[in-house]
C-alpha cells in the first residue's frame, strides 16, 4: 500500500530553492532515505513529507497520519524528563486506542498503549522492535547522545500507530557500530509495516534502504538554500501563475 507519493516536490522561498524536482514514493514497510550535502533542504523535505511544512512546486499525496522522530530544532526530547517519563507522558496523551481504530493501528502499539499503567518503557521499547536499544529509562533529555536521541524518537513516534515515521540526520554523532545498530533499527521498524523515511549524509554499507539523492551541485539550477531561521515573509512559497 502507497503511504506518501512526492512527484516534482519543490519549496522555492524569495531567497531561493530549498528543494527541488524530488520525486519520492514510499510504501507501507519499505524504508527510505534521503541524502545530500548540507544545505541541501532534506530537513524542509522530510517536513514536507509529513505534512509539518509547505512546498510551492509539484504534488504530494499522503494516505493516514505521519509521526514525527527526532528533527533538531523542531521535535527533541524535552531536556527535564527522563526516557522513561518521555513514553508515559505520549501514552497518557495518546490514551488506549479507540475499539473502532484498533484494525489500523499496529498490535505492537495497542498493547504499549494498554500497558502504559504497568511498564510503560518495556512495552514501548518492544512494541518498536527496540529490545536492544541503548536507551536507559533514568537518563534526562538533556543528557542522551544523539544515538539515544533517535532511538526515543522513534519509539515515540512509533506509540501513536501512524502509517509514516519520518526522522532527520539519523546518522549524525554517531561512531561506526551505533550507525550498523541504528540502520538495522530502521529496518525493523519498516518491517512492522510503517513506511520510513529518514535523512542521512550517507546510508550504510549493507542497509536495505532505498536511497534518494537531493542537492546534487552538479544539477543546473539556481543554488540550493539550507533551512534556516526565518522571516513568515521569506517562508511564503512563491506563487506561480
Amino acid at each position: 500500500m502507497k503511504i506518501v507519493e512526492a512527484n516534482g516536490l519543490g519549496l522555492r522561498t524569495r531567497r531561493g530553492w530549498v528543494y527541488r524536482d524530488v520525486d519520492l514514493s514510499a510504501e507501507a514497510g519499505e524504508l527510505h532515505a534521503v541524502t545530500g550535502p548540507p544545505g541541501s533542504g532534506r530537513t524542509s523535505l522530510l517536513l514536507a513529507l509529513a505534512g509539518r511544512f509547505p512546498h510551492s512546486h509539484g504534488e504530494l499525496h499522503r494516505r493516514g497520519p505521519a509521526a514525527l522522530g527526532q528533527v533538531a530544532g523542531v521535535h527533541e526530547p524535552d531536556p527535564t524528563l527522563t526516557v522513561a517519563e518521555h513514553i508515559q507522558e505520549r501514552l497518557l496523551l495518546l490514551g488506549p486506542v479507540p475499539r473502532r481504530r484498533r484494525q489500523l493501528v499496529p498490535v505492537a502499539a495497542v498493547r504499549a498503549r494498554r500497558a502504559y499503567r504497568r511498564d510503560a518503557f518495556a512495552a514501548a521499547i518492544a512494541g518498536a522492535g527496540f529490545t536492544d536499544a541503548p536507551l536507559d529509562p533514568d537518563r534526562y533529555g538533556r543528557d542522551l547522545t544523539p544515538v539515544e536521541r533517535q532511538v526515543l524518537g522513534l519509539v515515540l513516534a512509533s506509540l501513536s500507530g501512524p502509517n509514516l515515521i519520518v526522522a532527520d540526520d539519523v546518522d549524525a554523532g554517531a561512531d561506526a557500530p551505533e550507525r550498523a545498530w541504528i540502520w538495522a533499527a530502521l529496518s525493523r521498524l519498516a518491517d512492522q509495516g510503517y513506511a520510513v523515511v529518514t535523512s542521512a549524509r550517507a546510508v550504510e554499507p549493507g542497509a536495505t534502504a532505498i536511497t534518494h539523492r537531493i542537492g546534487d551541485p552538479t544539477l543546473p539550477g539556481p543554488a540550493l538554500v539550507a533551512p534556516r531561521a526565518a522571516t513568515e515573509a521569506d517562508l511564503t512559497p512563491e506563487v506561480t501563475a
